[in-house]
């Protein structure tokens, strides 16, 4: 999904949010609504942090991008690799008070690979069965060697819900039941969302936070203003254009970390990009610096790859690929045999963003017509694979290899040339993936199916960007978990 410019925000103090010792304490948190509240549905889009409200997942990551425990308090694996066995916490129930045990597990792990309407199903195919072993052992079966497993099942594609709840998937989908840290207690669609506390969470202790309010997000321009005065506290995904005025107002603005890159996608089984000239010549086209002083006012970062430098995955050897020549890209076009302004593309987008206007423009000065369309329902055929060009942001994934295999895997949801994949990236995530998490092996393997998947020619990265989150001193800092947003540990003060 593209990444969001949500708006965490706590409540100034005020009967309704106050903040003095033994008050109840709120956090009001503009944001817009997800469409979907069961995760099977919702997917590993940036929404996933707000389902993970009412959710508690298999498996956590720490701030260093390891796995950590969540409902399962450790796992180990078996000897050849091919099964990894969960060990739950004693007394869990979900909001519902039905039990968390390896049953729940077990049933929502299935569901989220065959529920027709799954937005999981791809990211589970080393998945080949679960079984309950006991009321607290729960063993995930592998059609392959898959290491990857503990850091897979966390807050993307594992929030268990209710078996209960699920047996009513249209309803779950409208009123989250699940193990989480709050418990809903009033939804009305695109307007707001209201959460308590959930004390029977397993990580109860260290949720200081007696209510939640979610309400559709104000304008962007709007929101430092709307700190400053103090109707919020906190916001989660500032505009890097409103950087300075924050910090104008003495407002405390830190970026936090993402595992997550924007590209240009390139459907290579269709003209002009089934010409391997054409994206050669579009490779060397793309001006990098410019999309981080226009996109990012320079609080991101060029790259070529989908990680950040200093990642476990990111790979060094691939960081200046594909240099920025225009000349040489209109050298190469002049060899293929086109004229100045023969090519015209389509170039369907999400949104009117100025990012789209700087792919547009430098494929211009190369001499390739890109004619931008701002489509409502973009998603439905980028993932029907039906464009030719397009943009597209992510939000990583905890699992390197699961971010890998969706921008460059042949049925990955990233990749708009399906069934296209690289040569020699099977090959070399089949390593990555059958690499143990500790070994010294890890990091060379991983950045290898890195440098394999970057030879693609159906996406070219462009830009980092971390997202901002600027807040006044009554909210204590998130911790730095990338990509999430984890209220675990964060207290409103006076």
């Amino acid at each position: 999904m593209l990444v969001g410019a949500l708006a965490l925000t706590a409540c100034a103090a005020s009967p309704s949010g106050a903040t003095g010792d033994g008050e109840e304490k709120v956090l009001r948190w503009a944001a817009t609504l997800p469409a979907h509240w069961d995760p099977v549905v919702q997917g590993s889009g940036f929404n996933f942090n707000l389902t993970a409200l009412a959710y508690a997942s298999l498996t956590e990551i720490d701030e260093n991008g390891d796995a950590a425990p969540g409902l399962a308090e450790s796992w180990d694996y078996n000897d050849e690799g091919t099964a990894v066995t969960f060990h739950l916490r004693e007394g869990l129930t979900f909001q519902d008070d039905e039990p968390v045990n390896a049953e729940a597990i077990k049933l929502y792990i299935e569901r989220a690979k065959t529920q027709e309407n799954s937005a999981l199903f791809g990211d589970l195919t080393s998945i080949e069965s679960v079984t309950a072993d006991s009321e607290l052992d729960v063993t995930v079966h592998l059609n392959q060697v898959d290491h990857q497993i503990p850091l897979l099942l966390g807050k993307r594609t594992a929030q268990i819900t209710s078996p209960t709840a699920a047996e009513d998937p249209k309803k779950l989908d409208q009123w989250p039941v699940g193990a989480g840290p709050f418990t809903v207690t009033e939804y009305v669609p695109e307007s707001h969302i209201y959460f308590e506390k959930n004390e029977d969470y397993w990580d109860a202790d260290n949720i200081h936070i007696d209510r939640l309010e979610l309400s559709t997000a104000p304008d962007p321009s709007t929101l430092v203003a709307s700190i400053e005065t103090g109707v919020y506290d906190f916001a989660y995904g500032l505009d890097a254009s409103q950087y300075d005025t924050a910090i104008d107002a003495g407002l405390d603005v830190s970026q936090h970390p993402v595992y997550s890159a924007s590209n240009i996608s390139l459907n290579i089984n269709k003209a002009p990009f089934n010409d391997p000239a054409v994206v050669e010549a579009v490779r060397h086209s793309i001006n990098r610096d410019e999309f981080l002083e226009k996109v990012t006012f320079g609080l991101g970062y060029a790259t070529t790859q989908p990680f950040p430098e200093g990642y476990v995955a990111y790979d060094p050897e691939s960081e200046d690929l594909w240099p920025y020549d225009p000349e040489l890209s209109k050298q190469i076009l002049e060899d293929a045999g086109y004229e100045p302004g023969e090519i015209v593309v389509d170039f369907v987008v999400s949104t009117d963003a100025v990012s789209n206007e700087i792919v547009q423009s430098q494929l211009a000065a190369i001499g390739i017509t890109a004619n931008i369309t701002v489509a409502p329902d973009w998603a439905t055929p980028f993932f029907a694979k039906d464009l030719t060009l397009s943009t597209y942001g992510t939000t990583g994934r905890e699992s390197p290899v699961q971010t890998l295999t969706a921008h460059f895997g042949p049925d990955g949801p990233l990749n708009l040339s399906t069934p296209y994949e690289p040569d020699g990236f099977a090959e070399a995530i089949k390593v990555a993936r059958e690499t143990p998490l500790d070994s010294p092996d890890y990091a060379a393997n991983l950045q290898a199916a890195t440098r394999a998947g970057l030879q693609s020619e159906a996406l070219i990265f462009t830009v980092g960007t971390p997202t901002l989150v600027v807040k006044s001193p009554k909210v204590s800092d998130l911790e730095q978990i990338p990509g999430q947003i984890n209220l675990t540990g964060v207290t409103i003060g006076e």
